[in-house]
């Protein structure tokens, strides 16, 4: 990932857009992302990481 995340972008959760920087709060946002493609993407890959990291989780169980 690159060390300039002010310029990478973001997915603003509150208005649904993607944002590069940070133009919104840190509350309305996740990311960064290295591409606005990507950014643009995020929900579904929150989805993709929480569905693993729920596996993994219960793997160790």
């Amino acid at each position: 990932m690159a060390e300039d995340v002010e310029h990478m972008f973001w997915y603003n959760m509150k208005t649904g857009e993607v944002e590069q920087g940070f133009q919104s709060p840190a509350p309305d946002r996740v990311g960064p992302f290295e591409t606005r493609e990507e950014a643009s993407r995020a929900l579904e890959i929150l989805r993709a990481n929480s569905a693993k990291w729920a596996e993994e989780e219960a793997a160790e169980d």
